[in-house]
């Protein structure tokens, strides 16, 4: 999760934000490049009054400075591509829950299960416990599998919502009447957090998301006792 003065991304939990960290670091280091040689060029404007009559009217540097910029956007939009097919692939899910928005908590269907379902609410936070998160913990965690590719089912009973896990790369549009989907796998066991991420109204900050990744035996024993 999110530290305070936090600069950066959330630690990569998935392997899809591990790609999108990757696509971040490419693209930075582009735009520094780009940044450094304008910035490089204005200061040389600024401080010299040579003028190199040559290049005021040539057409090889008019045919530079327009290649060089379709060849910098395709080295951007090659991976943009490769990784938005990614987190559009579904590979054959393990598990498949169906997540619904309320205003303002978030109900959980494990639909493999004949009778598997619960809300989860924000706690309130004079009823947190020592070392609990104000804000982020709730009542009901969203229990899942680690090391096995999940589906997410999503869509919204009345406003506009949106599902995201920061760390796990995921956010996806809970609309009323659609029913969106992606998919979540974490190599690792672990407590994520999210909230959600569209402005549904008054309580839109007290709907947090807290997934809890286990090991599958772990994960089996839980879906027996809620059974």
């Amino acid at each position: 999760m999110a530290y305070p003065f936090q600069l950066g991304f959330q630690d990569a939990t998935s392997p899809i934000m591990e790609e999108l960290l990757h696509f971040h670091d490419h693209t930075l280091m582009i735009v520094f490049l780009i940044s450094s040689l304008v910035l490089y060029i204005i200061s040389l404007m600024l401080t010299t009054k040579l003028t190199h009559t040559n290049t005021m009217d040539a057409q090889e540097v008019e045919t530079i400075w327009t290649i060089l910029p379709a060849i910098i956007l395709i080295l951007i939009a090659l991976p943009s591509l490769r990784i938005l097919y990614m987190m559009d692939e579904i590979n054959n899910p393990s598990l498949t829950v169906k997540t619904m928005g309320h205003q303002w908590y978030w109900s959980y269907e494990y639909t493999d299960y004949e009778d598997l379902a619960f809300d989860s609410y924000m706690i309130p936070t004079q009823d947190l416990k020592p070392g609990e998160l104000r804000l982020l913990e709730v009542d009901n965690r969203l229990v899942l599998p680690m090391e096995m590719t999940v589906r997410m089912l999503i869509s919204s009973e009345d406003v506009l919502h949106s599902w995201a896990v920061p760390s796990l790369g995921l956010k996806t549009d809970a609309v009323p009447g659609r029913l969106n989907q992606t998919t979540l796998m974490s190599p690792r066991p672990g407590l994520f957090f999210g909230q959600c991420s569209e402005i549904c109204g008054s309580n839109h900050s007290f709907m947090p998301i807290v997934l809890e990744m286990v090991p599958l035996k772990t994960f089996e024993n839980w879906s027996m006792s809620m059974l």
